[in-house]
């Protein structure tokens, strides 16, 4: 019995609770280096964050400068705010905490229906719309890759309290 299994049980057992009832968690891949795959995928979602800032400065500076202030400093504080969740995300992937993959997951799925639109204007906005679709779409294969589920110690639905029997 190792000393922090003891410490458990010892802690358990003043509460009130058996060692068997709250046994000790399994070990995860997460105590070994990072994988290649959710430091991509960490950088892929610091990317859009930082686009997302860029973007809101710049939609702040037309603001001012503009006509329209209360419209465009509206939008441009909204897209700064939002700018938050794929950053956050992106520190949470290298830090490697499995709340974070939900919020790159639902980033990397707004950003599809972004790009989607981009491709369809006839402009510049065209490439892009298609350096986003490749981003996000990138994004989300590394985030669902098993070697990243398994780095940030998520679980299947299910295997809660599964042990490696199989």
């Amino acid at each position: 019995m190792s000393l922090d299994t003891a410490a458990r049980a010892a802690r358990a057992t003043l509460h009130g609770v058996s060692s068997q009832q709250n046994p000790a968690p399994e070990t995860t891949d997460t105590a070994g280096p990072r994988p290649r795959r959710l430091t991509y995928a960490a950088a892929l979602c610091a990317l859009e964050g930082l686009a997302l800032l860029v973007g809101g400065v710049w939609m702040l500076v037309l603001g001012i400068t503009g006509d329209d202030r209360q419209q465009a400093v509206t939008a441009g504080v909204t897209v700064l705010v939002l700018a938050l969740l794929p950053l956050l995300a992106a520190r949470g992937l290298l830090l490697r905490r499995s709340w974070s993959r939900g919020p790159a997951v639902i980033t990397q799925i707004m950003a599809l229906p972004v790009a989607y639109s981009l491709l369809q204007a006839d402009s510049v906005a065209v490439p892009a719309g298609a350096a986003l679709a490749v981003v996000a779409v990138l994004g989300l294969v590394l985030l669902i890759h098993p070697a990243t589920t398994r780095a940030l110690g998520i679980k299947g639905p299910g295997r809660t309290g599964e042990t490696g029997q199989q």
